[in-house]
């Protein structure tokens, strides 16, 4: 099997690796919906984070991708609590849009129940995407009961199944990524809400950056061994990124004048109830432990910003400007002439 493109190899789309990196450091988030033109790697950028990250502690055995730290807390989860300790990869499901609910959450095991009697829970996607990623591609193409569903997993860390007179419960935590085109029709404003961020993505319309994507993928499909050996050490640096920044969340300050500052953008732009400040303390106290940083500024709420907030506003009659630029227009307004720069 060859090895998959790497993270640290993708051209532009910053705001994009930011928020993916973000969710990982921290995945209380509550994942990552990325809208934008076709082709412009957003599975790419997703698929290479994940197997970018380093193995995991695994229970041998396990259905669930069960923690060896966590055995035993779960029923579910116990056949497989007295096997041993090994290392896995970080799981990346892929969720098809043509997935029954039985599938994604799990469901009796028919084969158990008629051949020996027994009532056996057969696990979903959601317990193979415990401790890993879940991509949904076109999830705006998605069933809303099941993106629903799966929102209301991601939020509590547990995936509880009661049918057919069994009732389970097991770990599913997981960052959620969804994708898709907004012309292919847009995601319902109240599930689009519970997105932790949203992210914008556009085909390249510097030269250069369009020349570099063809060359980098030329040499991938060509050689994709060697083109991952020849970005080993800059993918070492996003992994040590990320294991400092897992570290040191924990410790990141965010000051009350900081959080004044993300309650008054939230008021100033008109976004509704109080998940934007939730989204903005906790991505910005990720973006801050990415940064090395110690504490949370006023000039990192900034640049999550557009990210936690533009999904979040509702479309004023009288402005024709998108959200973003709505964001960016508060931010001036607060910080004066010299605002923080905002990711493209």
């Amino acid at each position: 099997m060859s090895a998959p493109f790497p993270f640290s190899a993708i051209v532009g789309q910053d705001e994009m690796k930011s928020a993916l990196l973000i969710a990982a450091v921290d995945a209380r988030i509550g994942g990552v919906m990325v809208f934008g033109d076709r082709g412009t790697g957003k599975s790419t950028a997703v698929r290479a984070l994940a197997a970018l990250l380093p193995p995991i502690a695994l229970v041998e055995g396990s259905r669930f991708n069960a923690d060896p730290a966590d055995r035993g807390r779960y029923t579910a989860c116990s056949a497989a609590a007295k096997g041993k300790a090994i290392k896995g990869k970080v799981p990346f499901i892929d969720l098809p849009l043509g997935a029954t609910e039985d599938r994604v959450v799990g469901a009796l095991d028919l084969e158990a129940a008629l051949t020996r009697g027994e009532k056996r829970f057969e696990p979903g996607l959601l317990a193979r995407a415990h401790r890993g990623f879940l991509y949904i591609d076109e999830v705006n193409l998605l069933e809303d009961h099941l993106v629903d569903l799966l929102l209301d997993v991601a939020a509590s860390g547990e995936n509880l199944v009661e049918r057919e007179g069994l009732s389970v419960r097991h770990p599913a935590r997981f960052v959620l990524v969804g994708s898709g085109n907004p012309e292919e029709g847009e995601l319902r404003p109240q599930l689009l809400d519970r997105f932790g961020l949203s992210v914008e993505v556009r085909t390249p319309q510097v030269l250069s950056e369009r020349v570099e994507i063809l060359k980098r993928c030329d040499a991938y499909e060509r050689t994709p061994d060697s083109f991952a050996a020849e970005w080993k050490r800059e993918e070492a640096k996003v992994l040590r990124q990320i294991a400092n920044a897992h570290e040191a969340l924990p410790y990141v300050v965010v000051p009350d004048a900081t959080l004044e500052f993300a309650s008054r953008l939230c008021m100033t732009v008109g976004a509704d109830g109080l998940r934007g400040e939730l989204t903005l303390m906790r991505s910005g106290r990720a973006l801050a432990a990415l940064d090395g940083a110690s504490e949370v500024t006023p000039a990192i709420i900034a640049r999550v910003a557009p990210m936690a907030l533009r999904h979040r506003l509702r479309r004023g009659v009288l402005d024709e400007t998108g959200s973003t630029a709505r964001i960016a227009r508060a931010l001036a307004e607060m910080q004066g002439a010299d605002a923080v720069p905002l990711a493209a």
